[in-house]
């Protein structure tokens, strides 16, 4: 009798902690959650109304408060935003495929016109705002800037820049400026930098390809390997650019310009001043509301602990930095070749690359790190390391590249940008294989503007729904289940970075995106991109799970299915010219825009706890905390896309109003509820 009445007891227990563990965890138990007590409005019965206007135009339309965006009312932004655009990397007429006049016209260059002529800003502010970016990170590279030489700006590209994003203004989209590079410059395989800044630390642009020192499209030829760029930050030209620029002070201090500036300073000094000239011309527009630093930066050779040892991206040709300094100086060497697959990357076979020892120094310049006695050359001919601990150890300290070289780089940009104005806000990007810095309370404004990708489907251009990469550790990630919760840890990992490293403020992310050629190109020649589509909502989702800001990349407005973004056979715009069978439609032309086309809360009055929406069902979910000290409502943006044909909404106690103008669903919640739901569905 006692066992029957124990099991009972332990059969209550157990079902009572089913029924509270569902009331806990499951949203809608909530009385107020719950489908049946919440009020049905179809749109019909929605009174028309119009987004108010701004208090005060002369004030930035957004604002920084701990870890939120936030706009003049004090509303809590979402930032759904986009990197405009993919080709903004090249010049006009100089796509990176294109070898005639590589070389001869860096000087003459011009990016007027990029990432659009200013005859088509309409069209496209037009069709990003109708799918929901009001907020763009706006691309622009030091070398349309100061291409001509040292202090020679580009007035003609500033002032185009200044009417671009004026324009933006007038569809209420946002922007802050990115000082967009890969890799340092297009002369060394990627994007940014002028050449002359590899012209006067002595290196060769014309023997890179030779030497080993980068691979280059343009030089290269097609088939140009894909995601092959990368490799070229621990090869010689962008391995050393960003030592000297970084560290120059330190690690090359026998490296001068002019004879009397110190390479660093030289570097940084221009850099910034030319990135201040554009601010300067930009400072009063208030939908800009601040400037990247440095777009994935690197730490170049500073933090190699084994010289002879090739870096973390392994992928075609791959170098150590000892291999690097001796092809540069014109010694033949033997490269491992590595390959990618499911499991990573897996050496396949060996190269000679500088099989007729060229140099890629030009005449009465000193081979730079072997001048500071880091590598030298046996008898035999053979390179060997001098300083194993060259790139590690400074004056019997260890060095710590984010706290010793990113830090003050940082603050020195930060305090030019906010001396032009003090509303602007510094974006900061981490440094490949490095940490952010500590900058905390140091007076500045920060926003941590971190990456992050879906890095399987990016490198090897094909979607497996059930399998992903970590990247930290090498591993397989498999089942659909495990991948998303993958994903989200991942990102949420990036937000306690930011809370670790600059303290109570915004996560954005800066890029995040899908290449649209995988499968071999298969959707351009039938049509279906449900790959596509399942490939990028799956990162949305997990972004969106974690309440994360964003800019997707990329729109690309000259994107051909043939050369993808023009540079280096990368492919990832929602748009495309060669998809556009209609240009009346504002639609035609989209990239998996089931997926990428997408409500979300812009606005809220209060502070977000949940918000999800599922493209197949076409229902999109919000919950937050209200703010009953605010008066403005919370603005959804639904897009015609989906909800053109009529659509309802689920909510909690409170006034619905539709701003059909702007697709914008405006909710004025009751302020005795204190927790808010709002479902929609088609």
């Amino acid at each position: 009798m006692v066992k029957k009445i124990l099991l009972s007891l332990l059969a209550v227990l157990i079902l009572a902690i089913i029924i509270l563990s569902f009331w806990l965890f499951n949203d809608n138990a909530f009385p107020d959650f719950n489908e049946s007590s919440l009020i049905k409005t179809d749109n019909s019965e929605i009174q028309g109304a119009t987004i108010s206007k701004l208090q005060n135009d002369s004030l930035k339309k957004i604002i920084v408060d701990g870890e939120w965006f936030k706009d003049q009312t004090g509303r809590v932004m979402i930032l759904r935003g986009i990197n405009l655009g993919g080709s903004t990397k090249v010049p006009i007429d100089m796509p990176s495929y294109k070898r005639e006049n590589f070389f001869d016209a860096a000087k003459t260059v011009s990016f007027v016109g990029r990432p659009f002529p200013i005859e088509e800003a309409d069209e496209h502010f037009k069709r990003l705002k109708a799918w929901g970016f009001h907020f763009l990170r706006f691309l622009v590279t030091w070398e349309a800037i100061e291409h001509e030489g040292p202090g020679i700006y580009d007035e003609q590209y500033i002032e185009y820049v200044y009417q671009i994003i004026k324009k933006a203004n007038e569809y209420n989209i946002n922007v802050f400026i990115d000082p967009h590079q890969d890799v340092w410059s297009r002369f060394s395989g990627g994007d940014g930098a002028p050449k002359w800044t590899l012209d006067i630390v002595g290196l060769d642009v014309s023997k890179f390809k030779e030497t080993g020192a980068a691979i280059v499209h343009n030089t290269h030829g097609d088939p140009f390997p894909k995601m092959v760029w990368g490799t070229n930050y621990s090869k010689f030209a962008a391995a050393t650019m960003f030592s000297l620029f970084f560290a120059g002070n330190n690690l090359a201090p026998e490296v001068f310009v002019n004879d009397s500036i110190p390479v660093q300073d030289f570097l940084q000094n221009h850099y910034i001043n030319a990135i201040a000239k554009l601010a300067t011309k930009l400072k009063n527009l208030p939908n800009v509301i601040g400037y990247d630093t440095k777009n994935e930066p690197s730490v170049g050779f500073i933090g190699h602990k084994n010289l002879e040892k090739t870096g973390f991206y392994t992928l075609g040709e791959t170098v150590s930095p000892l291999q690097a300094m001796a092809l540069a100086y014109g010694i033949t060497q033997k490269v491992p070749f590595y390959e990618v697959g499911l499991t990573g990357a897996k050496k396949t076979k060996e190269t000679t690359v500088n099989p007729k020892n060229r140099s890629v120094w030009l005449a009465g310049f000193n081979p730079i790190w072997k001048q500071h006695g880091v590598w030298d050359i046996d008898e035999t001919g053979k390179p060997f390391v001098v300083k194993k601990d060259y790139f590690t150890i400074h004056k019997g300290k260890k060095i710590n590249f984010a706290e010793n070289y990113f830090k003050p780089f940082v603050q020195k940009y930060a305090q030019a940008i906010q001396k032009i104005d003090n509303e602007l806000v510094v974006f900061v990007e981490s440094a490949t294989s490095s940490v952010l810095p500590d900058l905390k309370n140091d007076g500045f404004k920060y926003v941590d503007a971190v990456h992050w990708y879906d890095f399987l489907t990016l490198v090897t251009k094909s979607y497996y729904s059930f399998v992903s990469l970590d990247i930290s550790t090498g591993e397989l990630i498999l089942s659909k289940k495990n991948v998303r919760k993958a994903f989200e840890k991942q990102l949420a990992a990036k937000k306690e970075d930011t809370r670790k490293h600059l303290g109570n403020c915004p996560t954005l992310i800066g890029e995040f995106g899908i290449p649209f050629d995988m499968s071999e190109k298969k959707a351009y020649k039938n049509g279906d991109f449900s790959e596509q589509t399942a490939a990028i909502d799956r990162s949305f989702n997990a972004i969106e799970a974690n309440l994360l800001n964003y800019t997707l990349w990329n729109y690309t407005s000259d994107n051909t299915n043939a050369r993808g973004d023009l540079w280096n056979d990368e492919d990832l715009s929602i748009f495309s010219v060669d998809q556009q069978t209609d240009k009346t439609d504002i639609n035609s032309g989209g990239r998996a825009l089931d997926a990428v086309v997408r409500p979300y809360p812009y606005k809220i009055s209060g502070t977000p706890l949940h918000y999800h929406f599922n493209y197949k069902e076409k229902e999109f979910v919000l919950k937050f905390n209200n703010d009953t000290s605010l008066n403005g409502p919370t603005e959804v943006f639904l897009p015609d896309y989906h909800y053109k044909g009529g659509f309802e909404v689920y909510h909690t106690k409170g006034v619905l109003k539709w701003d059909k103008e702007n697709c914008m669903l405006l909710f004025y919640p009751d302020k005795k509820v204190k927790k808010h739901k709002i479902i929609v569905r088609k």
